[in-house]
């Protein structure tokens, strides 16, 4: 009996000890978990790069992913970082995004690590972080895709009609526009529209129409002391964007039930339009291997109204550290590999993607490939940001609703915009409270 009391007992000691490493290992070994989305062959790269960087470090890392959907993807992280959990220790966010998490506390400040390390700030564009990634002085993300709307035009069609360039003002865009889809519905292509853009009811629109505002020296500005959204630069823009449609007529009625970026790009692509406005990524999709338009598009600033300038809203995709993380250093030898030169470089040759780092831009082997990033990086040196509040996604949606039934002509500019600030400054009063 008391040799099975003594097994029993060694028994006993043997589980506990097991149990106990169990846990103990499975905390040492935690793999750096890195929440990521987007398309799938984007997710795929992002494995390779993943798996570079185990083989440079050692440091394992867990990919989390994420689904295209942007609004899934915020949602995703917003479930972890209110509820504090440790992972994802990295993750992407949309530009969008950051001051809502930065004013939460989910963020890790990057600036003491980057002073302590040498890392060179100044590689990136100076006004992406200044706009984007700067909060009450703390440095709470680092670009990696950065994004802007452009001015995407067929060049041949320009050409033929005697056009040299791309117009510079939107005046100018509707006179080359209506003398063109006059003659080219009427002898070649009955559904041709001059120029199609984002006007339906979601976060797109915002971004266009700071765009049109911006241009005409407005724009929108919202702060605990200030709201600016119901002013003549702004009246005048929107003025502007619903006569495209219902005077001038040289953009689709449909605009503002259901253009967003995809049915823009498609309908353009497909030969239909003249000028598109859209993000970069649409160049890869128009000068791949079989569209019908290859080689014969061209990008350029947006235009601007008399006595403003070209406006881009500023997109893209930061990567930030979650402030909750327990493999901080881990987490931070990953960002600094993702923001490297060498991994820049390849995220631009592979996917196409706008580099954060501005050297990049005058790399040799990156331009000869993707030559439209001349451009580019004069088109984000003067983006344009969203309003960097908390309450954002509230402030769009109310946005949103109005610019769009402007657009569709059931209320006025005027009317629209006024309306819209004052809903505006209900949201800003409740939150500054």
């Amino acid at each position: 009996m008391r040799s099975v009391g003594k097994l029993h007992k060694l028994v006993l000691i043997l589980t506990l000890f097991a149990v106990a490493s169990f846990y103990g290992c499975g905390r040492r070994e935690r793999a750096l978990t890195f929440a990521v989305g987007g398309a799938p062959n984007e997710l795929d790269f992002w494995e390779a790069i993943v798996e570079g960087f185990e083989k440079e470090t050692g440091i394992k890392i867990s990919i989390q992913r994420q689904p295209t959907d942007t609004d899934q993807r915020r949602q995703g992280l917003l479930i972890s970082l209110k509820s504090k959990k440790s992972d994802p220790d990295v993750f992407l966010m949309d530009v969008a995004w950051i001051g809502q998490f930065a004013s939460s506390g989910w963020l890790y400040d990057l600036k003491p690590w980057t002073e302590s390390k040498n890392i060179e700030i100044e590689k990136f564009f100076h006004t992406v972080i200044n706009l984007s990634d700067m909060y009450d002085g703390k440095l709470l993300a680092l670009p990696i895709y950065v994004d802007g709307g452009l001015l995407y035009y067929r060049r041949d069609l320009l050409e033929k009609y005697g056009y040299k360039t791309a117009p510079e003002t939107w005046m100018d865009l509707v006179r080359v526009s209506e003398k063109i889809q006059a003659h080219e519905r009427s002898v070649f292509n009955s559904d041709f529209w001059a120029f199609v853009w984002q006007g339906a009811q979601y976060e797109g629109l915002v971004c266009t129409f700071l765009e049109f505002a911006v241009s005409n020296n407005g724009g929108v500005v919202i702060s605990k002391d200030t709201v600016i959204v119901n002013s003549r630069e702004n009246v005048g823009a929107l003025g502007f964007m619903r006569d495209l449609v219902h005077s001038y007529g040289i953009s689709p009625p449909n605009t503002y039930t259901e253009m967003k970026e995809e049915e823009v790009r498609l309908f353009f692509q497909q030969g239909n339009a003249l000028f598109e406005r859209n993000w970069p990524y649409a160049w890869g999709n128009h000068e791949i291997e079989g569209s019908p338009l290859q080689g014969k598009v061209g990008i350029a600033p947006l235009p601007h109204f008399p006595g403003g300038r070209s406006a881009s809203t500023l997109g893209g995709w930061h990567v930030g550290i979650s402030r909750f993380t327990d493999k901080r250093e881990e987490a931070l030898e990953f960002v600094k590999y993702l923001t490297s030169y060498d991994v820049q470089k390849k995220l631009a040759l592979n996917l196409g993607w706008n580099p954060g780092r501005v050297d990049i831009y005058a790399d040799p082997e990156v331009l000869e490939k993707l030559p439209h990033l001349k451009t580019l990086r004069d088109v984000f040196e003067n983006a344009y940001p969203r309003p960097a509040v908390p309450y954002y996604t509230q402030i769009s949606e109310v946005l949103q609703r109005y610019i769009n039934s402007a657009l569709a002509g059931r209320i006025s500019p005027e009317e629209a915009l006024s309306k819209a600030e004052i809903e505006i400054k209900d949201i800003v009063n409740r939150y500054e409270k």
